[in-house]
């Protein structure tokens, strides 16, 4: 009994080292990709196309403390398929979301992949 306290007081140390530089390396990558990403969006033309929105969908995120529901959060995506044939996927506010309809013809205006509008044509 005694050897078996002892050995988990020398592995507690380790372990709590291995999973605090895990959950730190997780931290860092995910902050080095959103930064990545911002800078590629911004180094990326601003790009105005004719298309036609294809689809639209919700994905919503729930987090529960314990028995209740403490936060949901909704995010919002648009399909559009440009006159080539390729689909582009945004996500969109939504406020933005709930003005567009699949179906309607319009011009997209994107930067790398950052939504920035779409205007309906009449």
């Amino acid at each position: 009994m005694f050897w078996g306290f002892s050995l988990f007081e020398s592995l507690f140390p380790i372990l709590f080292l291995a999973v605090f530089v895990l959950v730190l390396g997780i931290f860092v990558t995910t902050a080095v990709r959103g930064i990545r990403t911002y800078r590629k969006n911004n180094a990326s033309p601003v790009l105005t196309v004719d298309c036609r929105i294809v689809a639209k969908r919700t994905e919503v995120s729930r987090q529960t403390n314990g028995e209740s529901l403490s936060h949901s959060f909704t995010r919002y995506y648009a399909t559009f398929q440009v006159e080539s044939g390729d689909r582009l996927e945004f996500a969109v506010e939504g406020r933005d979301y709930g003005q567009l309809a699949e179906g309607d013809c319009g011009r997209l205006t994107f930067q790398g992949t950052r939504y920035l509008g779409f205007q309906r044509l009449h």
